[in-house]
């Protein structure tokens, strides 16, 4: 059965898939120190500077101490800092994986914590589908309708709400799709911004080519 991060690496890029499916590497310590933010709102939110400045996050101090000032301005902030569930296996029908978090409430929000800094609106499109495929299987773990999900970014004191919309419940299936069509290594990308921070860019041999050469030059 395939996991949410299957999912998710199959909407970025299927080749990247195949080749975390054969390497199964772990994550690297900086992305769970990033991680383990998320944890420490509270604390966070009060620290000196000396402090932040030892942590890795994405901000300035004053401008973090700020975001989770408005962070904690939002309705799910006390489920936030202190959720029903952590570190929670879910598993349904068509994949399995682990929320983060499950915020109590009516109905309750599997809550995802990202490493990586968010995007200027909305989610990137592979957390959204990993989002969306974790408020599924929550929702047939609960046998009961579970609209959304959230996504947090601890490293810059952001959290994005995904609702599960026609378009990405589509891409969902689509990812679910190709994992499931998977069978050996799928086609390179070419010329694609994808490849450039992908860890497996030398193993894949992919060939990005240059603005220089794209113009002409």
């Amino acid at each position: 059965m395939p996991s949410f991060g299957d999912l998710a690496r199959a909407a970025y890029c299927p080749r990247q898939l195949y080749y975390a499916r054969r390497d199964d590497r772990t994550p690297p310590p900086e992305a769970t120190a990033r991680k383990r933010l998320a944890h420490r709102y509270p604390a966070l939110r009060t620290a000196g500077d000396e402090t932040l400045r030892s942590l890795p996050i994405d901000l300035a101090p004053d401008a973090y101490r700020g975001a989770l000032d408005r962070l904690a301005e939002r309705d799910e902030w006390a489920s936030l800092i202190d959720p029903a569930e952590t570190e929670a296996f879910l598993a349904g029908r068509d994949c399995r994986g682990v929320a983060d978090k499950i915020l109590d409430g009516e109905p309750p929000i599997p809550a995802l914590v990202s490493p990586g800094s968010p995007p200027d609106r909305g989610v990137w499109r592979p957390q959204a589908v990993r989002a969306v495929a974790a408020a599924k299987v929550l929702s047939w773990e609960r046998e009961r309708e579970i609209p959304r999900a959230l996504v947090e970014y601890p490293a810059s004191a952001v959290v994005r709400e995904v609702r599960l919309t026609t378009r990405r419940k589509a891409a969902y299936r689509e990812a679910l799709r190709t994992v499931r069509s998977l069978d050996g290594p799928p086609p390179r990308l070419r010329n694609s911004g994808k490849c450039g921070p992908c860890e497996y860019r030398e193993t894949c041999g992919v060939r990005t080519r240059s603005l220089k050469s794209l113009l002409g030059l």
